[in-house]
């Protein structure tokens, strides 16, 4: 089965090329899956140079003149990109017969938003306030993804790893969020649902009434902010519809023809550049990531909510990578069952595992759940990531592998 570590280029600056990737071959992986572009964070990292990580906004490389001159949007440049680590990492991992992918995040950059809060979505009030996250409605935005697309698989990487290309929620939409409302689900996804002129438009060409989703969206979020109990329960296209009204339903659905599109223009530039692409669904993230322990509703069938349409997906990218973020080894076989039935048989599909918490608590956990996602057809196992845990943590991998 094939299989990658996720690394990233601040990993391999402060422990050393050659270090990094001697553990990374120990642990039996096949590959090397490296932030090429990244947002921005703040990682503890247990055995980096140091143990608190700042992670900026932006591309681990210079962007092409030819691809980004006379666009808007520009990808920041990442401190040390003059030393072109990509290009190091590249011949290192051929020397040792490793892929390498270069994992990219498209429309998720604070900079990028704050500097041009036009491109970013724009709430059912109307509110700018979540400048992590670029609209893929937006023509600028389209043309930066296309052009970063084409711009990693220029530094030789085997496949473009697409993280963050399609809409976002409420939930993560700047560094430090506080809500002292208790917002429902529901309630969350309706404010996260982006009403600028661009999505409202290309809504209203496929039919869907945009100005009356969001005047319901608007009412009954506002109700809430007002003092009205939240909803209750998971989001549903029978539960939305039931709370929120069949125009907001379609709205919501109308966004995956946004999604895909974008989506497939992305994947033909990436082979026009000689690479692939590999598209990420955070959906698994959303449900599981702060314990493990995500809400009944699999993670395939709940993509939907970030304009992520599987099955039209499935025609048009060569592979699809899935966010297992589950304690359950069950349930992480009952995800990629879904998503590989959504699929079909015919398109690589990449199974992402934590090995340590909060969903993994021993070697054995992890074991079960690589065998689970063996066996449930996925065709490689990632595991996210290599500065992220610490060694003892890694050293599960290669036994997960064997078994």
């Amino acid at each position: 089965m094939d299989s990658s570590l996720y690394v990233y280029v601040e990993d391999v600056r402060g422990e050393g090329l050659e270090a990094v990737l001697d553990r990374i071959t120990g642990y039996g992986v096949t590959g090397v899956t490296v932030a090429a572009a990244y947002h921005r964070a703040r990682d503890v990292t247990p055995h980096g140079r140091s143990r608190v990580t700042l992670r900026s906004d932006g591309a681990h490389f210079t962007p092409p003149a030819d691809l980004f001159g006379g666009l808007r949007l520009v990808p920041p440049v990442q401190e040390g990109a003059e030393d072109e680590p990509l290009a190091a990492l590249r011949r290192a991992t051929a020397e040792r017969g490793l892929a390498l992918h270069g994992w990219t995040v498209f429309l998720q950059n604070t900079t990028l938003g704050l500097a041009n809060p036009d491109v970013t979505v724009r709430s059912c009030f109307g509110d700018r306030g979540s400048p992590a996250d670029l609209c893929p409605s937006h023509p600028d935005v389209r043309l930066y993804a296309v052009a970063l697309g084409r711009a990693v698989a220029r530094q030789g990487v085997d496949s473009v790893v697409a993280e963050a290309l399609h809409f976002g929620t409420f939930g993560h939409g700047y560094h430090h969020e506080r809500s002292f409302v208790p917002l429902g689900p529901m309630d969350a996804f309706l404010l996260g649902l982006c009403f600028c002129g661009f999505c409202m438009r290309r809504a209203a060409d496929l039919g869907v009434n945009a100005e009356v989703a969001r005047e319901e969206c608007s009412r009954i979020v506002g109700a809430v902010l007002d003092g009205d109990p939240p909803a209750q329960g998971e989001v549903t296209r029978a539960a939305l519809t039931a709370y929120a009204g069949p125009e907001v339903v379609a709205y919501a659905r109308a966004r995956s023809e946004v999604v895909t599109s974008l989506v497939s223009e992305v994947s033909t530039a990436v082979t026009g550049e000689g690479s692939r692409l590999v598209f990420l669904d955070a959906t698994g993230a959303v449900k599981g990531y702060t314990d493990g322990l995500p809400s009944p509703g699999l993670a395939a069938h709940d993509s939907w909510q970030l304009g992520v349409d599987l099955v039209a997906l499935g025609d048009l990218v060569p592979s699809l990578g899935v966010l297992a973020y589950a304690r359950d080894a069950a349930r992480v076989a009952d995800d990629v069952v879904a998503y590989r039935r959504s699929t079909g048989k015919d398109k690589e599909l990449r199974v992402v595992l934590r090995p340590g918490l909060p969903d993994t608590d021993s070697a054995d956990r992890l074991a079960a759940k690589v065998r689970a996602v063996r066996a449930s057809g996925a065709d490689a196992v990632d595991f996210y990531a290599y500065g992220l845990m610490p060694y003892p943590i890694l050293d599960r991998i290669p036994g997960a592998l064997s078994t």
